[in-house]
């Protein structure tokens, strides 16, 4: 996800109750060729939302694999996947715009057109926007670990949203997780080995190899250079 991590805050849900986000739309500074990229890039690849379920295959124009990439930052890896794996079709969801501008502007020097990007809160683009069984991948790399006890409810990773995920993949689809906070990734391993909608690749209690789609972005590498480890934990739809 971003890097600065993402921050909380609260969301009304219908009926007065309040979910925990693990993130605020602290936008920091957005450069000029990020701000003009919505003007001349969205038209092309957002997607703006809605309460609206959508056709996945429609909207791209194509039959072909769909993959969600959740909090792509600054969309290092999800430009190389859409570069190099160009018979899937690709959505991302980051909430911070300089992001999102950064991406749209790769995106466009590299004329691909398999990939749209909603710049809104992820668990609500798929509750209201995606049908179920509509995505072949879903990938979450690096969310923000929230180290402090108290702050462990902010966690992406929940039973509530693991579940919510095994309905919008379809089966033996894949959920790809990543993290660099050693506590967080044991966290991520009984949340889905859990969950009993997801078969560990790797064995129940166990982490994957870093597998050839994914690439040691900068975010990565400096978390390596300071002596962070890295976990990768890839689990099957059953």
């Amino acid at each position: 996800m971003t890097d600065p991590r993402h921050t909380d805050r609260q969301s009304a849900q219908p009926g007065g109750q309040r979910r925990v986000r693990s993130f605020v739309l602290r936008q920091g500074r957005i450069t000029p060729a990020q701000a003009q990229a919505f003007d001349a890039h969205w038209s092309r690849y957002g997607l703006d939302y809605s309460d609206q379920r959508i056709d996945l295959q429609a909207l791209f124009a194509r039959p072909a694999p769909v993959v969600l990439e959740i909090g792509f930052g600054n969309g290092e890896q999800l430009l190389h996947a859409v570069i190099n794996e160009p018979t899937r079709n690709f959505l991302g969801i980051e909430v911070h715009r300089p992001g999102v501008g950064r991406l749209m502007n790769g995106l466009a020097v590299a004329n691909v057109d398999n990939i749209r990007i909603s710049n809104h809160d992820a668990v609500e683009v798929i509750e209201r926007q995606l049908a179920p069984d509509s995505l072949d991948e879903v990938r979450i790399y690096f969310p923000d670990p929230w180290p402090k006890v108290r702050h462990h409810k902010r966690r992406l990773i929940q039973p509530e949203f693991v579940e919510l995920l095994a309905t919008r993949v379809r089966s033996g689809g894949l959920l790809h997780l990543a993290t660099d906070w050693a506590e967080y990734a044991e966290h991520m391993l009984a949340v889905v080995d859990g969950s009993g909608r997801w078969r560990n690749r790797a064995g129940l209690g166990a982490y994957s190899e870093v597998p050839g789609w994914r690439i040691n972005t900068h975010f990565e590498k400096r978390g390596v250079r300071l002596g962070h480890g890295v976990w990768d934990l890839i689990f099957e739809r059953v």
